[in-house]
This record gives structure tokens, C-alpha cells and sequence, in this order.
């Protein structure tokens, strides 16, 4: 004996279409546009890669071709020669030590004038915020270059002129105000309530800072201080400028030195040195992943 429809199971009735009724068309439709949006727009990323790919499997093979040129050729043989003829101190130790100088001094003195600076605007509601806000966001839209010839004139007033650790400081200048920033809203994402704990327990607002605030906020100030490190680790202009000595110039700069007279170049030797260039940079990204475990979570800050 067949059951009644009243005896049928909630879930099996409503699970089991009317007769002659038809599926909506409009979920089908809804899938196959959302597969097209996907299969164009990976499509794009395709193109986009290989926008960044062919100019670096240029670059390698450039670096192993002892006869490379500008062409795109295959090269015949293989040879580690322009690595050997660019690995001297006077090619790429010496460059590269000062870029790291500059860039890491210039990063570090950035991120912590930028925590100093950022935590007033964070926490107090003062009447110059905003003010000073607008300023610092106008800073960041001022190019460098206006900027360097009355720069050029101070330093050779202050008889600064060549000096490495009077340009890093200038450096870490010019990054300051996007630093300052973006230290900002990273600090407003930590709960107060962590810094009033802190101050109950006798804990000044200098001790709460360094204590309970920068370990919150530690994988924002490793994404200010890698923002500042390529910015100082590429700047080819300012030390051009304001370091003169062949000795302390860094890599941005030295790298003139494959480019011959009348357009003759090192293709070689020049992508080598790009690889070796680039190398810090990607080993910098590599720890700092690790170090911050690519998580902004504030997990376990506990008021109490």
C-alpha cells in the first residue's frame, strides 16, 4: 500500500518537484555568466603574467649567454662568466652593502619617527588631526625632484655633500609622510582598552606604546618598513645626487657602470647584476612572511 502525501516525510515533499513543473532557467544562466566572468578574467592574469614573465626569462638567459645583446635569441651555450666578471667589490659588494645600508637605516629611522608620530594622531581627538592629516597626505604627492636643489644647496652649506648617513636620513624624510600614514591606520585598528589595562597596572603611555601596541601592530610596521625599503632600495635619483664617491654609491647607481660610450652595454653583465640586485629584496619578503606569518589578527590580546 502506497503512502499518502500527509504520511510523506517534510524534507522528501519538498525536495521533489511538482509535476510539470520545469526548473528555473535563470540559475543556469546565473552559472554559466559567473563561468565566463571567471574563465575571462583568468584569462587576464594569463596575460598579465606573461607581460612580467618573457622579460625575466630574458633576463635569465641573458645572465648565462656569454654573447648576449638586446635581441630575445636563445642562447647557444650556457656559462656562469658574467656572474664571475660582476661578483668583484667594486661591482657588487661594495654597492650592494651601501644599498643595504641606505635602505635598512632609512626604513628603520622611518618606522619609528612614523610610530612616534602616528600614535598621537591615533589617540587623542585633537584640533590640529585633520590639519595635519591633509599636510602629510600633500606630502605624499610631492615629487622629489622639487624639491632637490634647494636640498643640493643645504648639504653643501652643511658641508654634508657625500656623507651616507646624511642622506639616509634624508631619505627616511621623503618616506615619512606616507609612512606616517599608513602607521596611523594600522594603529587605529588596536583597541584602546589594551593601552587603558596597561595603564592601570602603573604602566606609562611610552611603556604601553612599546609594550602592548607595537607587538598588536608588528605585521603592519613590517608592511611600512618593506614599503620603504624598496622605495629605498630603487631610488636612483637622490643618491645620484648627494653621494659622489664611486665607494658609496649604491647599486641603483653603480649600475651606469655596464653602459659604455657611444650605446655600447654589458648585456650580460648588466643581467647578472639585476639578479643579484634583486635577490635582498626577495629574501627581505621571504623572512618578513615568516616572521609575521602573513596574519593581521590580533589573536590572544586579552584586556586583563
Amino acid at each position: 500500500m502506497s503512502p499518502t502525501p500527509a504520511a510523506m516525510p517534510a524534507s522528501a515533499t519538498s525536495s521533489v518537484p511538482a509535476p510539470g513543473r520545469r526548473p528555473r532557467p535563470g540559475l543556469s544562466v546565473s552559472s554559466a555568466r559567473r563561468s565566463a566572468s571567471k574563465t575571462l578574467a583568468n584569462a587576464v592574469l594569463i596575460l598579465l603574467g606573461l607581460c612580467f614573465l618573457i622579460p625575466l626569462s630574458w633576463l635569465v638567459l641573458a645572465s648565462l649567454d656569454p654573447e648576449a645583446g638586446y635581441t630575445t635569441e636563445l642562447p647557444k651555450t650556457f656559462t656562469l662568466d658574467n656572474f664571475a666578471a660582476v661578483l668583484t667589490p667594486e661591482l657588487a659588494f661594495v654597492p650592494l652593502l651601501n644599498s643595504l645600508l641606505l635602505s635598512a637605516g632609512a626604513a628603520g629611522l622611518t618606522v619609528v619617527a612614523a610610530v612616534l608620530a602616528a600614535y598621537p594622531l591615533s589617540r587623542y581627538q585633537l584640533r590640529f588631526n585633520k590639519p595635519f592629516l591633509y599636510t602629510v597626505l600633500f606630502g605624499t604627492c610631492l615629487p622629489i625632484t622639487a624639491i632637490m636643489v634647494p636640498v643640493y644647496g643645504l648639504f653643501v652649506q652643511l658641508n654634508l655633500l657625500d656623507s651616507l648617513p646624511a642622506t639616509t636620513f634624508f631619505m627616511a624624510a621623503t618616506f615619512l609622510p606616507m609612512a606616517i600614514w599608513m602607521t596611523k591606520n594600522f594603529m587605529d585598528s588596536v583597541p584602546i582598552s589594551l593601552e587603558e589595562a596597561a595603564w592601570m597596572d602603573g604602566a606609562s603611555s611610552m611603556k604601553a606604546l612599546a609594550h602592548v601596541v607595537v607587538p598588536l601592530m608588528r605585521p603592519g610596521l613590517a608592511v611600512v618598513f618593506i614599503f620603504v625599503f624598496i622605495q629605498a632600495w630603487g631610488n636612483f635619483f637622490v643618491p645620484f645626487i648627494l653621494l659622489l664617491s664611486s665607494g658609496k654609491q649604491p647599486a641603483a647607481v653603480s649600475i651606469f657602470r655596464f653602459f659604455g660610450q657611444y650605446g655600447t652595454v654589458a648585456y650580460g653583465q648588466l643581467a647578472a647584476f639585476s639578479i643579484l640586485y634583486s635577490i635582498p629584496v626577495i629574501l627581505l619578503y621571504v623572512l618578513v612572511a615568516r616572521g609575521i606569518g602573513g596574519s593581521f589578527a590580533m589573536a590572544g590580546a586579552m584586556k586583563g
